[in-house]
């Protein structure tokens, strides 16, 4: 009996002083001596005006540092203080967290479990380094590149953040020799370290930013802001199972003050710290970080994720989150959804991915160029693409860029939860017509059913033709989509008894597109 009492009371002292991590909410700042045009880069000070931000927000203004002291004191170590949230992220015991709980400045305290991160390919290092004839090309000319590049719409003065697991190689391979020689890596942190180098790790940061940035020998692009300016943040540690959302979100604060435009993000949070039904939008500190972000003028483009395959199949943190720009892969010769990009909706049944890219492209890891898959790369690819759309329609806002980009889709205004508004068009924001197709869409209701038809543009050789269908209530919540292969003719009979009143039928067919209201 002794024997046991003694283990009892040894586990307690274990659980006593075994260590959490916890988010400390604090009471208020320090506003003395805060001046917001020494803090922040002048980039974001002009996004601000330009996005009706006030310059002086309390919320930018850095936590406490006498609570910081106060707080490290009595805490086994701090990893990270965020002025958005006037928050401490702290490593306590519970004797500790207790005693801190007391404190006058502290408001509330949330356990910050760890998250299992999911780059949106695991595997990007061991890609295949085959040439794939045609798919550098392919991947840009989804998204009409050219007539980005034949107007001189390349990025140039868009600054772009981009937080991965490393970026190796990047200051010396030959493919960023453009943009080493224009000095346009304006900063770079690595937030796993406390260091400012970040060209080793992970290679998958060296691939995201090619499919942005990168060129090859002959002088083609591998993405479509080759004249960005960059941020590079090591956020992530590939070798632990386990990563911090807090770093991600010190990254977010760090490329806000430095003056970042977007941020790129090819990074998720899903199984082994949240639930399907906790991709809500407003769960995750990643996600919630995501929205603050969002309101500070920041367009953040982050990967929808490959679980469209697995267990999961969802959309992660913070491809979530309301004002990210969450975007899905496609195959890039067919244009159709590729079988491991997530699907939505969230867990509120809000349309995401938003838009979608190649998910499987040519760009060089941190030995050369080959074959890579993943959201992980349409999510840059896309970010490219923004940075195109700000530079060729400056002074736009970033949340009407937000609604635009998704308008410059090729399927819009039909979507679904594995294509979004399809793949951004640069035709859109140049203004350039778009070539007339001959094709025709029929729908026709009789009493008892709903027959869709179509009439094949007989000069089109495209060879994989998909026909887009959807049906939506008043919200703008889908009921079902189906993407059909066409024949000449009917592709679809439905029963009419199957639709309720107010619902909304779109069909998308080679550039035209027809809808019916119920």
């Amino acid at each position: 009996m002794r024997l046991y009492l003694t283990a009892f009371i040894c586990l307690l002292t274990f659980l006593g002083n075994s260590q959490n991590k916890y988010w400390v909410f604090l009471s208020d700042k320090d506003t003395a001596g805060y001046d917001p045009y020494a803090f922040f880069d002048s980039k974001a000070i002009e996004r601000r005006i330009i996005n009706d931000i006030p310059v002086w927000d309390y919320s930018d203004i850095p936590v406490s540092q006498q609570y910081v002291n106060v707080l490290g004191s009595l805490s086994d170590s701090i990893t990270f203080a965020s002025r958005w949230f006037n928050a401490v992220c702290l490593y306590a015991t519970e004797n500790q967290i207790d005693n801190i709980r007391t404190l006058p400045f502290v408001i509330r305290i949330e356990q910050a479990a760890t998250g299992h991160f999911v780059a949106a390919d695991e595997n990007s290092e061991n890609q295949t380094s085959y040439i794939s004839p045609g798919l550098q090309s392919k991947q840009l000319s989804l998204m009409q590149a050219s007539l980005f590049r034949e107007a001189g719409i390349t990025g140039k003065g868009v600054r772009i953040a981009i937080f991965d697991g490393g970026f190796p190689n990047v200051d010396v391979l030959p493919c960023f020799k453009h943009v080493r020689d224009n000095n346009r890596i304006i900063k770079t942190w690595d937030f796993t370290r406390n260091k400012e180098n970040v060209y080793g790790f992970s290679s998958h940061g060296t691939t995201v930013m090619c499919c942005i940035a990168g060129i090859d020998t002959a002088g083609d692009p591998f993405g479509l802001a080759t004249d960005a300016e960059f941020l590079l943040a090591r956020t992530e540690v590939n070798a632990e199972p386990y990563s911090e959302e807090e770093n991600w979100v010190a990254a977010l604060e760090w490329a806000d003050q430095n003056g970042a435009d977007i941020v790129n993000s090819s990074l998720g949070y899903t199984f082994h710290r949240y639930f399907p039904y906790e991709m809500d939008g407003k769960t995750s500190f990643v996600t919630r970080g995501a929205n603050m972000a969002a309101s500070k003028g920041i367009l953040v483009v982050n990967a929808a994720g490959n679980e469209g395959d697995g267990k999961w199949k969802y959309i992660g943190a913070p491809a979530d989150a309301d004002s990210v720009l969450s975007v899905g892969g496609v195959d890039p010769y067919s244009g159709y959804h590729i079988n491991f990009s997530s699907f939505g909706p969230t867990a509120d049944r809000r349309l995401k991915p938003n838009v979608c890219a190649a998910g499987q492209v040519y760009a060089y890891g941190k030995k050369g160029p080959g074959v890579h898959y993943g959201t992980s790369f349409a999510s840059p690819l896309t970010a490219g693409f923004a940075a195109c759309a700000m530079q060729a329609k400056p002074g736009v806002r970033t949340y009407d860029m937000f609604l635009e980009i998704q308008k410059s889709g090729h399927l819009y205004p039909y979507y679904d939860y594995a294509h979004g508004y399809g793949i951004p068009q640069a035709s859109y924001f140049l203004n350039t017509a778009a070539e007339e197709s001959l094709s025709e869409i029929e729908i026709s209701v009789s009493d008892s059913e709903v027959i869709v038809a179509v009439a094949v543009d007989p000069t089109d050789s495209t060879e994989n033709n998909y026909c887009y269908v959807h049906c939506s209530n008043a919200s703008g919540v889908l009921s079902w989509y189906k993407v059909l292969t066409v024949y000449e003719g009917e592709i679809l009979r439905m029963n009419k008894n199957d639709f309720r009143p107010g619902e909304i039928l779109r069909v998308y067919y080679d550039g035209k597109i027809k809808s019916l209201q119920f």
